[in-house]
């Protein structure tokens, strides 16, 4: 099967859905439904490979040793497909069946969907979805791993652009996803957390990136927390479609209910990558004041915005000795009063290690500029005591109300962390004793990188490289407005 086949699969089964169910739900029938299948499609394919290799010995070929998961009996997903009547129960029960008997792996990964609810999901319509996903073998055969994958994640991309304001809850922009992998450096052997984990695409990058450089990335141990319910299924999901195993991705609030500890504290890891949900409001402030897990380091942040409290997690959630963060915040943690103390607080314990500008539109259905706030707990001796500031809002590529960054951005902001040196108009590493003395803290970085003053210069490449990302910018603005007057019916020439 070739990938533009596969997507062109995938998308099909949510096309039957739309008119009957909101785009935004789509995920919680398409994914279990896809897992489904090609979990059933796998054990057949083990089960014929025993078969041969056992000359024909049925029982053996259903000995759990040979299947990675297990399917009772009755559970399979051509029993589903043999069904017609009261399908969603029969499904519905096999599901939960699966579950059990894969415990340890699989539980609640199907997500809790209502199958049963014939006035959202008809017979009629379930069969249709059946028969859709029943037109292809999923087996690695026929789909390898890293194919299924890439449609798995084609899937999750797709249902961002179509669920509106809720695609911010379980999808992080993959470019940035991107970036902020090349700065943390995941190496062999490193475990690996986000304490919101979405739908798993930060850590599974990790692995992935490890992958391309052709390193050992199956000793990589990943951990992640989601809030929801059917998003931390699909993080899940999304793990084991690409092949990756060693893994713990558990369900509840990070923040009330951290799960991943270790002797009765927060377990440490040696990267934390995170793009938590901003601004916060509905939070247990009166319990972070007496954190049972030490975690108000350095102060409580107001009722109305958690975002320290978060990156306070972070923090406590590094090891002292190797511990590396970048997170995934708008611009308002680098300034506002009320956090200024946790702030300063922050510098003054030499965690801070770069605050890197983004472009606009890089958070979902916004358009605000976000920024990443990178932190060492062991910086190298020539960092410490300084951050680098490093302006990358021209480092985009904007396209109608998206936007996402070319590798050759992604390059320019990554090397520019790791080289540490001044770079007029674009970085500049600024003393801590400064951010404190003369600005109290404020760590905007349009105070240190001077991009309009008189003493910027550029070279003619740079210049150049500007021009052409001015024009792209332009045209992508011109076309934009060209639709929009299509849209309201005035022709345009």
């Amino acid at each position: 099967m070739t990938q533009k086949q596969l997507e062109d699969y995938l998308w099909g089964a949510a096309n039957i859905l739309r008119g009957m169910i909101d785009a935004a739900d789509f995920k919680q029938y398409i994914f279990p439904l896809l897992f489904f299948k090609r979990v059933s499609d796998i054990w057949d394919e083990e089960y014929q490979e025993a078969l041969e290799l056992s000359d024909g010995d049925m029982d053996y070929a259903k000995f759990r040793e040979n299947h990675r998961f297990q399917i009772p009996d009755g559970c399979h997903w051509s029993d589903i497909r043999a069904t017609s009547t009261d399908i969603g129960k029969k499904l519905q029960n096999a599901l939960h069946e699966i579950e059990k008997a894969n415990f340890e792996l699989l539980h609640d990964v199907f997500g809790d969907a209502q199958w049963t609810n014939k006035r959202r999901l008809s017979d009629e319509k379930l069969i249709d979805l059946i028969e859709h996903f029943s037109t292809m073998n999923l087996t690695v055969k026929d789909v390898p791993h890293d194919l299924m994958g890439d449609g798995y994640e084609y899937l999750i991309n797709k249902f961002a652009d179509d669920s509106g304001h809720t695609a911010a809850e379980f999808y992080t922009n993959r470019t940035v996803v991107e970036l902020m992998t090349r700065i943390t450096d995941p190496q062999p052997g490193d475990s690996v957390y986000d304490p919101t984990c979405g739908s798993g695409g930060i850590l599974l990058n990790s692995a992935l990136y490890l992958k391309k450089q052709g390193k050992e990335y199956r000793n990589l141990k990943l951990y992640g927390q989601e809030l929801n319910l059917i998003t931390s299924a699909i993080a899940r999901m999304n793990m084991f479609m690409h092949a990756i195993d060693e893994f713990l991705i558990v369900q509840g609030d990070t923040l009330d209910q951290p799960q991943i500890l270790e002797n009765d504290e927060l377990k440490q890891f040696d990267v934390v990558m995170a793009n938590p949900p901003y601004s916060i409001k509905r939070w247990s402030q009166s319990k972070f004041v007496n954190d049972p897990f030490g975690r108000n380091i350095w102060g409580t942040p107001p009722q109305g915005c958690a975002d320290y409290a978060f990156q306070q997690h972070i923090i406590k959630s590094l090891k002292p000795d190797t511990g590396r963060s970048v997170s995934l915040w708008p611009h308002g943690v680098l300034f506002r009063d009320s956090e200024a103390s946790m702030r300063k607080k922050m510098i003054e314990e030499d965690v801070v290690d770069a605050v890197i500008g983004l472009g606009k539109n890089l958070f979902y259905n916004s358009s605000m500029e976000s920024c990443l706030l990178v932190c060492n707990m062991n910086k190298p001796k020539e960092r410490r005591v300084k951050v680098i500031f490093i302006d990358g809002k021209d480092e985009i590529r904007l396209e109608r109300s998206a936007a996402y960054l070319k590798d050759e951005h992604i390059k320019r902001m990554a090397d520019a962390y790791w080289n540490f040196k001044d770079e007029s108009g674009f970085a500049k590493v600024v003393e801590s004793e400064k951010i404190i003395g003369e600005n109290d803290g404020n760590l905007s970085i349009q105070l240190y990188v001077k991009t309009n003053g008189e003493d910027t210069q550029y070279t003619v490449e740079q210049l150049l490289a500007k021009t052409k990302r001015n024009q792209e910018s332009l045209q992508s603005g011109y076309n934009e407005l060209i639709s929009k007057l299509n849209e309201l019916g005035i022709e345009t020439v």
